[in-house]
Formats: structure tokens, sequence, C-alpha cells
């Protein structure tokens, strides 16, 4: 197995990441470039398919596999790569068959001009929300102080609540946005939240929990959580759910941003609505990607980002009727962790 060394290899002068693959598509040989651009150390490379670039890999290794069959060059356009949580890369690939293995090249990704718009509405979007919301806050609070009873001072702070998370996220969206507020988090009191806000919406829905009950505290940022299984959940009722499922699991086995197997959370959403279209099932996580003529395609989008800032992942599980979406997250996020 081939290792870097930039003295006597002229790949480590190049400024462009190139790695090569083996015959078994395992890296053989990665110039720092590679492991700059993806931030995975090349103890963790060497040896391992291009899955282990989380969270995208396997698409990346699904590609270098149509490259050495085909025997054609191919290329993946800004593709995610997290090697620390809240360090996410956004990348260009491509795959060129060389020998028995194959070639890759990495390039930072050039933001598409539909991102850069979609960044300035959501700016736009997050500036002109925050005098309202304060102003809702404030609203709250003083019904809070002159309810008649214990029911309406309970609305008035879930009121107040939400309006301050909210407040929160629009900081974020304007780039205020500081380190993960990392603390221990009963889990399911943070899913019972999610069924109380729907039912103060007064949603038609019912909710069903699935919960294991020896499941171990996690360490997150609830507020951050809390918005992800909002996102979801209020997707199901945009798809006329009539049934949700809010589950809880543990997972064991799971491999984390670094390829280690860690203890995790999996933590469901499952409905028994319209379903995803196919036409948006490759793009679902995507900004702007809708089913819903009147859709924003901000919420999973959103709700994955969260996911990955903790160094874990956001899927779409299929079914022959409804939707579930798993959210894995490590029990213990490593920030501030570097490759």
């Amino acid at each position: 197995m081939l290792r870097t060394n930039p003295e006597i290899d002229p790949l480590g002068q190049l400024a462009t990441g190139v790695a090569m693959l083996d015959a078994d598509l395992h890296v053989a040989h990665a110039n720092p470039a590679f492991v700059e651009h993806t931030g995975f150390g090349l103890s963790r490379l060497l040896g391992q398919t291009l899955a282990a670039l989380k969270p995208d890999g396997g698409r990346l290794h699904a590609l270098a596999l149509r490259a050495q069959a085909e025997h054609a060059t191919l290329g993946l356009h800004d593709v995610a790569v997290c090697a620390t949580p809240g360090h996410e890369a956004r990348l260009d690939f491509s795959f060129t068959p060389g020998g028995a293995g194959v070639w890759v090249e990495v390039h930072p990704a050039t933001p598409a001009a539909d991102t850069v718009r979609v960044s300035e509405s959501l700016r736009g979007f997050a500036h002109e929300v925050r005098n309202p919301l304060a102003a809702i806050s404030g609203a709250a609070q003083l019904l809070q102080q002159h309810a008649g009873d214990a029911r309406q001072r309970e609305l008035a702070q879930l009121i107040r609540d939400e309006s301050a998370r909210l407040a929160t996220l629009a900081e974020r969206l304007l780039g205020a946005r500081g380190a993960m507020a990392t603390r221990v988090v009963n889990v399911h009191a943070l899913l019972e939240r999610v069924a109380e806000l729907l039912e103060a919406e007064q949603v038609p829905v019912a909710v069903a929990r699935d919960y294991d009950p020896s499941l171990p505290a996690w360490h997150g940022d609830p507020d951050r959580l809390l918005q992800a299984v909002l996102n979801l959940v209020r997707n199901a009722v945009e798809a006329s759910a009539r049934r949700i499922v809010l589950r809880s699991r543990a997972e064991a086995g799971w491999r984390d941003t670094r390829g280690q197997r860690v203890p995790a959370l999996r933590i469901e959403i499952e409905d028994d609505g319209d379903g995803v279209p196919d036409a948006i099932a490759t793009t679902l996580f995507e900004p702007m990607v809708s089913g819903r003529a009147d859709g924003t395609g901000l919420g999973l989008a959103l709700a994955r980002e969260i996911a990955r800032e903790h160094g874990g992942e956001l899927t779409l599980q299929r079914r022959e009727s409804g939707t579930c979406f798993v959210l894995l997250l490590p029990r213990r996020p490593r920030t501030g962790e570097h490759a």
C-alpha cells in the first residue's frame, strides 16, 4: 500500500486533491491536498473505500464502481463531506480509470447561482421576521401576566418559548451562528414537546409513541434537534398524514463520520401520508425541493443540516404507503475535534 510523501511523490506538490483507488476501490494513495480538502486524515483513508467520506460517501463509492466498470471518466458535483461535526465541506469529484484502479480528483465546489440566491432570500426572510417575533413574545408575556387560569399561562409560555427559539434560528440565518449549546438531553421529553406543539396547533393527526424506555441520555443541542423533528413532523402533516409515529431506538453498530463504530440514537418519524414523489426522491434534502406547489423546500434541508452538525445523518426509508424519516445521532457529538 502506497503512502503519500511530497519529497518523493510529485502528486504531493499539487494543489489539486488526488487519490488512487486500487482494483478493489480501496484508497491506496492520497496526496496532502486530498486530505486537506476532505478533512479526513490519511490514516482514516488508507485501505478504505470512498464510502468512508461521510455523509455522502456511498454516492462516491457507487460512482467509482461505475467508472471502473464502464471505463469512463465520471464526475459528481457538490458532494457533502464532513469529517468533524459542524465543519462540512462541499466538493466536486471526478473519477478516471487507470490501470486496474481509479484515479480520483477533488476540488472545492463552486456555489451555484441558485444556492447564492437561496441564501440571500433566507437572510432577507430572517431579517424581516425578527421584529414580529419580538412583538409576539411581548404580547404573550402580557397575556401570561393576566391569564385567568393555569392552562392559559401554559399556552402563553409556549408562545414565548417558540418565539425565542425562532428568533435564535433567525439569528443563525443572518450569520450569527455560534457553537452548539450541547448538554444532556432527554430525547423522550423532547419528542413529547413535539407532540404538545402539534396539539397546540390543533392539527388533525393522531400521534403514537413507540419509545425504547432504556434509551440513554443524548448529548447535543436540544433546540436544534427540536427544530429538526418539528420539520419532519410538519412535513408529514403537509403530506396529509392521519397518523404519525414517534419512535426511538438505540443504534449500537452505527459508524460515525470518522468511520468508527459508536453508540448512537435512532429517531424515526413515520407517517401514513402521501409519500415522496419519485421525481424528487434523489434530491429531497436539497433546498427549494418540494413535492407541493406551495412548499418552500427548506424544512428537510434544515433538518439534515442539523443532523450533520451533530455528526449524524438524516435519511428517508421508502414505504409501500407513507414515509419514514430516520435521524441517526451519535450519543456524544465530537464537536471541536479535527481530523
